[in-house]
């Protein structure tokens, strides 16, 4: 049997090398020659992360992580296990030839393997960007057959190599689709086709790192045509607050929802106005990180588009928290922090993208308990010296003392997390750190609660909530409210 397959590879091999392929001698040596070492790959990587979006980054890193286990599979177990030498070039044209013939084995192909195990990992991030990746990843598969380096057998043993390899990534890191958000509980929210009926303020200062200023009417408009834009924020633009205001008593007398295009502080606002006048809130993310956003399960306006059209739509929790029983409560959706915790997010999230979550989480730690002294606060009635006071709305996964992101909007818990200070506190919290189990260190203590009293605080101790920074009265209460917030977001096929 493996004689007759041998036979047969050589017979096909041959049959490829005699006949003429139009155009594909301009194209394919130089195609071959590109995906050495995965360049190509590792070109088309960095393109998109430059100028792609979050759902662009993360579908280039799927894609390398999964032609590294592809070319590591290759070399360390395909070509040691089964030494095959390279066909013979008597039957391949000149002109076809490599000038650098490889020396290796010829089974299996390390370059299929890389090409589909890069198109593979992509498309399980966007099957249409996969799509768009087949043909120039079967072009390279291909023409290591038509430059005369590998036989057919090996090419579709490669192929097969970075497939697994891209299912195994999968399986070690899930996609944003096996991880989605829950969709419960869901929410009844008008269906709103074009964006009919839908009232959106698009914030015209969130998001600006650049420097450039979209038009963010086209921006809508690009998605929802027939969804009405009031630009706040700007030159000649109504302020932020009084925008949500009219554009939710507008919504409130014709029906409809009110929709916001922002960053996370200006969605909190169109949070609470949705809230006070029982609204179902549309958020397209435009702001500069889009936590809520992405923890929603909504990257792109697209996303938002499609929910709103289709009206599917979610609860989530909102938390509160307020200085006296008679004053106004103010909500926040994603976090609410006393001391360095704001300082430690942006240290960490500045160096994520280079040098990944867990070192810069790390990085951070170090910086901010450097830097910062601890600070006297009553938590619940007990006195406490703590560096940092971090309390998410529903319950964080990732770094223990800087938490990535949430799976579940609707949980019904306020996720509180303390950095204590004291002797060597700095010391115990940097060494757990470092070994990877910062919940195994008395210096942290994490507890999921409903309510959370503080006080002690002097008057005008700066806090921070989604992006936002105002100053402590001095005594405050923690809340929960469950599901009470309708927002719009795709379901999940049943």
């Amino acid at each position: 049997m493996r004689t007759l397959l041998t036979n047969l590879d050589r017979r096909l091999f041959d049959r490829i090398a005699a006949r003429e392929w139009p155009g594909a001698q301009r194209v394919l040596p130089r195609l071959t020659r590109s995906a050495n070492h995965g360049l190509l790959w590792f070109g088309v990587a960095a393109g998109a992360a430059a100028i792609g979006g979050r759902p662009a980054r993360r579908a280039a890193l799927r894609g390398v992580a999964s032609l590294a286990v592809a070319s590591a599979t290759v070399n360390t177990l395909g070509k040691r296990s089964v030494q095959r030498e390279r066909p013979l070039l008597d039957a391949v044209p000149v002109i076809r030839q490599l000038n650098r013939q490889p020396f290796t084995s010829s089974f299996p192909s390390g370059h299929a393997a890389s090409a589909v195990a890069f198109a593979t990992g992509v498309a399980f991030e966007n099957k249409w960007w996969g799509l768009a990746l087949a043909p120039v990843a079967a072009s390279v598969a291909f023409s290591r057959i038509y430059t005369g380096v590998h036989y057919p057998g090996d090419v579709l043993a490669g192929a097969a190599l970075g497939a697994g390899a891209a299912f195994a990534v999968r399986g070690f890191a899930p996609t944003r689709a096996q991880l989605a958000p829950p969709a419960r509980p869901r929410a009844d929210a008008p269906a709103l086709p074009g964006g009919h009926g839908l009232v959106v303020v698009a914030n015209h200062g969130s998001g600006q790192r650049s420097g450039v200023r979209p038009d963010r009417a086209q921006e809508v408009h690009g998605v929802l045509p027939q969804a009405q834009v009031v630009v706040c924020g700007g030159p000649d633009a109504p302020p932020l607050d009084k925008a949500l205001e009219e554009a939710a008593e507008q919504v409130k007398q014709h029906g409809g929802a009110l929709g916001v295009l922002g960053g996370d502080g200006t969605i909190n606002a169109a949070a609470t106005v949705a809230v006070r006048h029982g609204l179902p809130l549309a958020v397209l993310p435009g702001g500069t990180h889009n936590h809520f956003a992405y923890d929603l399960g909504i990257e792109t306006y697209a996303e938002a588009a499609r929910a709103v059209e289709s009206g599917e739509a979610v609860a989530v929790d909102l938390a509160r928290f307020r200085s006296a029983p008679h004053r106004e409560a103010r909500y926040f959706l994603n976090t609410f922090s006393i001391g360095s915790y704001p300082e430690l997010v942006r240290i960490r999230e500045h160096w994520a993208g280079r040098i990944g979550a867990w070192p810069a989480g790390v990085l951070a730690a170090w910086e901010v308990l450097r830097t910062a002294e601890p600070q006297t606060v009553e938590i619940n009635g007990k006195r406490r010296a703590v560096w940092l006071l971090f309390v998410g709305n529903c319950q964080y996964r990732g770094f223990g003392f800087a938490p990535v992101r949430r799976h579940d909007l609707a949980d019904g818990v306020l996720d509180v997390r303390v950095v204590h200070g004291g002797r060597l506190a700095r010391t115990r919290l940097l060494v757990a750190a470092l070994m990877g189990a910062p919940r195994n260190t008395p210096v942290l203590r994490e507890a999921r609660m409903r309510t959370l009293r503080i006080g002690g605080l002097p008057e005008g101790t700066d806090l921070a909530f989604d992006g936002e920074v105002t100053s402590s009265p001095g005594e405050l209460t923690l809340e929960k409210e469950n599901e009470a917030l309708t927002v719009y977001r795709l379901l999940p096929e049943s």
